[in-house]
């Protein structure tokens, strides 16, 4: 079983990310299951959502402490939240950023991933300048990550899920996934 653990903040659309990942998986012919946990729930606050893949059903229905992928959509929670609390040792790591991992200061010593999904995000105009929506693109990066997943299922769940701007969601999905590289 593959556990992803997505830590982001009210209104980037962690929830609808981890959803439109199980959805892919099924399409793909696996097995998934998907949901949040909040705190406060306001909007910007840290929002944690659970994505959980596998090849046989999946009957655990608690949240993920020990994850094989972390997932973070604002790397300014990385000063507020242990958000590598409990990542597997071979686990993998995906952060939204411009940053290089040196200037992120990660102690923990995973292979890690990083994408300008806010930069996507504002180019296909999801969200505003001061709160974009970085869903579809982090998830687009984590497919190339997580090749059990297609890119064409992850972009037909992003249009049946996205609740508006169908075809931005898509593309925006398909340009982080394009330009995704292992650092």
């Amino acid at each position: 079983m593959i556990e992803i653990r997505l830590h982001g903040r009210g209104g980037q659309g962690a929830v609808v990310a981890s959803e439109m990942l199980a959805r892919a998986a099924v399409r793909d012919g696996m097995h998934a299951s998907a949901f949040p946990f909040f705190g406060v729930e306001r909007r910007g606050c840290p929002v944690t959502a659970f994505c959980r893949i596998d090849d046989k059903p999946i009957r655990i229905h608690a949240g993920i402490y020990e994850p094989d992928y972390v997932i973070v959509l604002d790397p300014g929670l990385m000063a507020l939240v242990d958000v590598f609390q409990g990542l597997k040792p071979e686990g993998k790591i995906l952060i939204n950023t411009t940053r290089s991992r040196e200037d992120l200061t990660i102690k923990a010593h995973n292979k890690v991933v990083i994408v300008d999904a806010t930069g996507i995000a504002l180019k296909h105009g999801l969200g505003s300048e001061t709160a974009p929506i970085v869903n579809t693109a982090i998830i687009g990066a984590f497919v190339k990550m997580f090749p059990k997943i297609s890119i064409d299922s992850l972009l037909e769940s992003v249009r049946e899920a996205a609740p508006v701007k169908k075809e931005e969601n898509a593309s925006a999905a398909r340009d982080a996934y394009e330009i995704t590289k292992e650092v």
